[in-house]
């Protein structure tokens, strides 16, 4: 049971939360968009909803039998927009992050950078820091890497995101990028999901490689019932018997969490295939799919990039992949 409040008083909030702990259900209070929203997890027999309807302050009580309640579609019919400086995600625009895997130097993203924007991405994307399967495997620059990224980011004028693999990272890394994401690695480090919760920070969360659509939206709900409704998932390929490609790329994934949560949801067709010649059908494919937005790995020699350069586009691919795109998105009555 959600219980939706508006402009409550502490006294009107804390009758219902009293209530509540009457019938031993586990209750959890957050802020959100100036109203107060008060989950109740636990066996409905011992209550009626409809009493708590007509308690003063509360606007609606909503009965969701789902296990993730703030993020399913049951609890908001409309779709989510989640902006992260000028890049937005779950409108009509279809939003194109683009960038190398890893920020190698500074001459490196710039260059990227410049022709990402050019070609029509809407963010720029680079890991600073790398959580590898080797601990040989190059770690990312680190703080290094994060100063770089803001510098190109206010130089080329355009949004950036990196991933963030430590709650203590997560305050400086705040202060550097646009939007944070926590990659598949990460996607049930409990502890890092409520940090970016309080960070307040707009959170790109990619599905662990393993994950089922339940569980990738259970890591969704632990960040907004922190407080912080700044969502877009990413469908970034499962791991399956095949061994041709990186990863099987469920597209299976964006019509259905469409129905299931009001969360807007990209795919990433680099890491989903790990193949460079697999991007372009499959970043069609996603868009067919109904998905909000893409995530694309573009380097300018990936020949000599430190990690993942067989699946990264170069700029002259990437460009030619969006006006691809730009003509699919305007026969759908969308826009990148």
């Amino acid at each position: 049971m959600i219980i939706v409040m508006t402009d409550p008083t502490t006294e009107q909030i804390d009758r219902v939360l009293g209530k509540i702990r009457q019938h031993d259900l586990d209750v959890h209070c957050l802020k959100s968009y100036g109203k107060t929203i008060i989950t109740a997890i636990g066996d409905s027999a011992g209550y009626n909803a409809e009493f708590y309807e007509r308690m003063p302050g509360v606007e609606k009580v909503v009965s969701i039998l789902t296990p993730f309640k703030l993020v399913s579609r049951e609890f908001r019919q409309e779709n989510t927009v989640v902006k992260a400086g000028s890049a937005v995600f779950g409108d009509n625009a279809i939003s194109i992050i683009a960038g190398p895997c890893a920020v190698e130097g500074y001459e490196q993203l710039l260059e990227t950078a410049i022709a990402v924007k050019k070609a029509g991405a809407c963010m720029l994307r680079g890991g600073a820091y790398k959580p590898r399967t080797s601990p040989y495997s190059f770690q990312g620059l680190e703080q290094e890497g994060l100063t770089i990224l803001k510098a190109v980011s206010e130089e080329v004028g355009i949004p950036v995101i990196s991933e963030v693999t430590d709650p203590r990272t997560v305050e400086i890394m705040s202060q550097h990028v646009d939007m944070l994401q926590i990659g598949t690695r990460n996607m049930q480090n409990f502890v890092l999901l409520k940090e970016v919760a309080r960070s307040g920070r707009p959170v790109l969360l990619k599905r662990g490689a393993s994950a089922t659509m339940e569980e990738w939206l259970m890591a969704a709900e632990y960040i907004m019932a922190g407080g912080n409704e700044n969502i877009v998932l990413c469908e970034r390929g499962i791991r399956t018997f095949e061994t041709y490609t990186r990863n099987t790329l469920d597209l299976n994934a964006v019509p259905l969490i469409k129905q299931l949560s009001h969360l807007p949801i990209i795919v990433d067709p680099s890491h989903g295939t790990g193949n460079w010649r697999l991007v372009n059908p499959m970043s069609k494919a996603s868009l067919g799919a109904g998905a909000d937005g893409l995530i694309i790995e573009v380097h300018p020699c990936p020949e000599e990039a430190v990690s993942d350069g067989k699946q990264s586009l170069t700029p002259c691919n990437f460009e030619q992949l969006i006006k691809e795109l730009q003509l699919m998105a305007n026969a759908m009555g969308r826009v990148i």
